[in-house]
């Protein structure tokens, strides 16, 4: 290499070195911003997790794994036996269970909603989009309290049924496993339409066609040819469904009363009225593994899709 060749190639070098330097200076009140607003907090939750409780709130500065082992095991306050925490096994599998529940029945409703959707003609489209989006300009609290007046004995479902004579007494819906999936369902169902939306809006019905002319019926068109087609975005809205699912506060604490808490419920109780903080930080901290988890498997899912494509 010549002088001249290796002078031109240090400048370039330099350069770059100073580009990527401004960029991190340019960068760095957002990253501040993002550490002191997002990681801080995180930081100080985790930190809490392993500290003793206070006698009346807060935390004793005492390092310990006992919010940890409370979490999954319990102690007998006689014999001082180790058993299992029912109740907050019971807890976390009904936040599970329920979340899972809800991305189901997002889909089962999203898919066709959002295949109509794409369907229609471009000016039909823009409106039906619109009316999706409607739910969104209202306060989560108000489409709650608007779900419980429709399902709650006196309410308009049960009116209604009973003016048919359909039922001859009210069903109870509210306060039940039911009436969270029904709210949860109501309240996320756009984060799953959208998705999907975009998807098949991408999708060459020419494919769908040709899958008919080569005489295979409606499943097997779905089967082979839609769905791996919208995959990515049936994959991208069950995340977007299942995780703020999970950590559901509103939507529990309203429809389905104290008797059946979720984890986002459990975890505001330690920090009021349960005084337990340490509990509370570890139940976050695991209710945020749980998502990371989740993420990271959509992320599998979608670098796996882009490959096979």
């Amino acid at each position: 290499m010549t002088p001249v060749a290796r002078r031109s190639e240090n400048l370039e070098a330099d350069a770059e070195r100073k580009r990527v330097r401004r960029n991190w200076l340019l960068t760095l009140p957002a990253l501040t911003l993002l550490v002191i607003g997002a990681a801080g907090p995180l930081l100080i939750v985790l930190c809490y997790s392993f500290l003793k409780p206070g006698d009346f709130s807060g935390v004793i500065w005492e390092p310990t794994l006992n919010a940890w082992f409370q979490i999954f095991f319990s102690r007998d306050i006689f014999d001082d036996t180790v058993g299992l925490a029912d109740a907050h096994l019971t807890i976390f599998w009904r936040s599970v269970r329920l979340s899972l529940m809800t991305t189901v029945v997002t889909i089962l409703l999203g898919l066709p909603t959002a295949y109509f959707i794409a369907t229609r003609p471009g000016r039909q489209r823009s409106f039906w989009l619109f009316m999706i989006t409607i739910p969104f300009w209202t306060n989560l609290l108000i489409r709650t309290f608007a779900i419980l007046e429709i399902i709650r004995n006196e309410g308009l479902l049960n009116t209604s049924l009973q003016a048919m004579g359909v039922i001859s007494e009210p069903i109870q819906i509210l306060y039940t496993d039911t009436a969270v999936l029904i709210g949860m369902s109501y309240v996320y169902l756009p984060l799953m339409v959208l998705p999907l939306y975009a998807a098949i809006e991408r999708l060459d019905f020419r494919l769908v066609e040709a899958g008919y002319d080569l005489y295979a019926n409606r499943w097997q068109v779905l089967r082979r040819i839609i769905f791996p087609i919208i995959k990515p975005g049936l994959v991208a809205g069950s995340i977007l469904v299942f995780v703020p699912s999970l950590g559901a506060y509103v939507t529990p604490r309203v429809l389905g009363g104290g008797k059946n808490m979720m984890i986002g419920n459990f975890i505001e109780l330690q920090f009021g009225q349960g005084r337990n903080w340490p509990l509370g930080s570890s139940l976050s901290i695991l209710l945020l593994l749980v998502v990371m988890v989740a993420l990271l498997l959509y992320v599998r899912a979608a670098n796996r899709g882009q490959a096979d494509g």
